[in-house]
């Protein structure tokens, strides 16, 4: 049996994924660019029976077995793998994250990732950082960003070969923190896969799509220059885009919290005192502050002494996917 074990980092998105043109390959109605976060990530072990002795995949997540077949996009995912290996043999694949999963801080998208590379990895296949990245995006659109370190691009292409994603800068062009806020660690009723689904039902949705060319371009040139203050209104006003959208989707998307609102009105405080940080959130509750490495040292302490943040990690860029030689069985 073959095994093996890959880390990859989730990553925060500068300009939002939201909405499919095709819902089966994951195409994107949109580019979308982001940062792979060093610290907080998912490790998953993945070993092929080559004996033929198991009957059906073995899935473990966070302590949760799943059997039967009853983590369906798991499996799917394995299948797809199994495709590309030209092999029916069955897997156990052991995974975990050292952040809450499904809350809003792409837990599919670092957990994918590692699947995907340590999938094929453990079946001797060699596949190139953009066939893995377009692999990976067949289970989870943002997983096609984790596949690279540092400042990424995703293309939105127009078949299954053309949308992939690329590193726009390594991570160490810029040493700029992603300072995680974690008002709620419930996992999310409504995940983003079926969210994806209801966006076309927005009235919002083409009026942020048709301002997203602009928010590209700026977000672009804002890392290339490592220019925080350009950069940072573009992430809040993709933000609040997106999650326009949600709201007014059918049914509607409202993934805020009291905590979401009170983190927002104290960044913007912030802001008016001179300390320059801004937010970005993704589909869930919690909140990413952007800001450059030593506001983040002053800022968490502050974080951390209010009431209603349950927990902080402080985030600098990631590198890609690297095998790990502890595996987790």
């Amino acid at each position: 049996m073959s095994k093996t074990t890959i880390r990859a980092g989730s990553n925060i998105a500068f300009v939002k994924y939201w909405g499919v043109a095709d819902a089966q390959l994951h195409l994107p109605l949109s580019n979308s660019i982001s940062m792979t976060l060093a610290n907080a990530y998912t490790t998953t072990t993945v070993e092929w029976d080559s004996t033929g002795q198991m009957d059906e995949d073995q899935i473990e997540i966070d302590g949760v077995s799943f059997s039967g077949g009853a983590n369906q996009r798991t499996v799917a995912h394995l299948d797809r793998i199994r495709q590309v290996g030209r092999t029916t043999q069955r897997a156990k694949v052991v995974s975990q994250n050292n952040f809450p999963m499904a809350s809003g801080i792409a837990s599919s998208a670092s957990g994918f990732a590692a699947l995907t590379q340590a999938g094929c990895m453990a079946l001797g296949l060699d596949l190139s950082a953009a066939d893995l990245s377009r692999l990976a995006r067949l289970g989870s659109g943002s997983a096609s960003r984790s596949l690279f370190g540092g400042f990424v691009e995703w293309e939105k292409g127009h078949d299954d070969e053309s949308s992939v994603a690329h590193q726009i800068h390594p991570s160490s062009h810029w040493n700029l923190c992603d300072v995680v806020v974690i008002v709620n660690r419930e996992e999310k009723k409504i995940s983003s896969a079926s969210g994806h689904q209801l966006a076309h039902t927005s009235p919002l949705l083409q009026g942020r799509l048709d301002s997203l060319p602009q928010a590209l371009t700026e977000v672009r040139q804002a890392i290339n220059d490592k220019d925080l203050t350009r950069l940072g209104p573009f992430l809040e006003q993709d933000a609040l885009a997106m999650h326009a959208v949600m709201m007014t989707s059918t049914p509607n998307l409202f993934y805020w919290r009291s905590g979401t609102v009170e983190i927002i009105h104290l960044v913007q405080e912030w802001r008016a005192n001179g300390t320059e940080v801004y937010y970005t959130i993704d589909a869930g509750p919690n909140m990413h502050l952007i800001c450059e490495a030593d506001t983040a040292q002053v800022i968490t302490p502050q974080l951390e002494a209010l009431p209603y943040v349950q927990q902080v990690i402080v985030s600098g860029p990631g590198e890609e996917p690297a095998v790990v030689e502890d595996a987790l069985f």
